[in-house]
């Protein structure tokens, strides 16, 4: 499969290195001087941007003026060839450079042609500029991260970006398996701002049901209790029962099974509803050892736990390597593997890394001349 890619930055490299992951040869057009995260730290010791090379590995460069009308038309002959392009310029773009994407498919009508923006192809909003940060705040994502006495706060990723791409590259699999029944091809439209507006469900189930305005809440479940993040000696632990079940087994754990009994604990609701006077008991036990200890003594009685982790420490974790999320290539350096596992064929994703600028660029003029 080929797919000719017109994306920079973060939400369409996203799409587009999980199309790498899965097989499809993906050639990443780049300005002559290059995306914009080549010029970002933080850097590697050859002086590359770890930036562009977490989102990029596997893919081709090949840098080209799009004004020119000889790389125009290189521009063309290529897409001809594609089953699909994907893009994340604003809204209108991609027409100013002579490639509008409806034309596009009526011109070739099996193509998939996919653009991923802040805010749509169509809507009040849709040419407005559109940064991560920007669609956090807007979707409600923000008001709902951080304490309850504390202000909104950016979650720890660029989690707007990183789903607009993740669902890119769902609705462009769609649309494949569409194409392979129906023959036709079609334009794909993602919007960051949808996309993460998809992920507040829990907040959504009170403002869209009981028409209640949600509120910050830590580390908490809205709805299920012990559920939460709880200091111990040394560090925090996260502990999460979503069943009487789990609330037994983690009662013996902790060595209270009178607390089975308790009157304001004895069901999820009475202790959600009094979260704080079951906390404070969890935690007066919790902190008479490290959290370590206790991650032990829950995993074995089988109470779903873990420990609040560094990355630098997850991608060390036995679990991350033995799934190949953490792969060192051929030249030494580390990449982000593939979280998609398949029982037929490879599941260990790109095998190459990100290319320099335009490296592949003369193959590529002679291939599609």
């Amino acid at each position: 499969m080929l797919v000719i890619d017109f994306t920079h930055v973060l939400s369409g490299p996203t799409c587009t290195r999980m199309l790498a992951d899965s097989g499809a040869r993906v050639i990443h057009i780049e300005r002559k001087t290059g995306d914009d995260t080549r010029h970002m730290g933080p850097y590697i010791a050859d002086g590359s941007s770890e930036y562009f090379r977490i989102c990029n590995a596997g893919k081709e460069s090949i840098a080209l003026d799009l004004k020119d009308p000889k790389d125009h038309a290189l521009v063309e002959k290529m897409i001809s060839k594609a089953d699909v392009v994907v893009e994340n310029f604003r809204p209108g773009v991609m027409t100013r450079l002579g490639f509008d994407p409806k034309e596009m498919v009526k011109k070739y009508p099996k193509l998939i042609f996919a653009s991923i923006s802040g805010f749509g192809q169509y809507g009040p909003w849709s040419k407005q500029a559109a940064y991560d940060t920007i669609v956090q705040a807007l979707s409600g994502l923000m008001d709902s991260t951080g304490t309850p006495d504390g202000k909104p706060t950016r979650v720890g990723t660029s989690v707007s970006d990183v789903v607009a791409g993740i669902i890119g590259y769902s609705a462009i699999t769609t649309a494949l398996v569409a194409r392979e029944r129906t023959g036709k091809g079609t334009t794909v439209d993602v919007s960051m701002l949808d996309s993460t507006f998809s992920l507040m469900v829990q907040n959504l189930m009170l403002a869209l049901g009981p028409h209640k305005v949600p509120h910050r809440i830590g580390n908490r479940h809205p709805d299920m209790y012990p559920f939460d993040t709880f200091d111990c000696q040394d560090q925090p632990i996260a502990i999460c029962c979503g069943n009487d079940h789990l609330w037994n087994l983690l009662l013996n754990a902790l060595g209270h099974p009178e607390w089975i009994e308790q009157a304001n604990f004895k069901t999820n609701d009475l202790r959600e509803q009094n979260w704080r006077d079951v906390k404070d008991a969890m935690q007066a036990v919790l902190k008479t050892k490290k959290a370590a200890e206790w991650d032990d003594i829950l995993h074995e009685a089988g109470v779903p736990a873990g420990l609040v982790l560094n990355v630098d420490k997850t991608r060390r974790l036995d679990q991350i390597i033995d799934r190949g999320m953490v792969k060192t290539l051929d030249d030494g350096n580390e990449v982000l593997g593939t979280p998609m596992k398949y029982g037929t064929w490879n599941s260990y994703g790109l095998q190459k890394d990100s290319p320099k600028l335009d490296e592949d660029g003369d193959k590529i003029r002679k291939e599609f001349e």
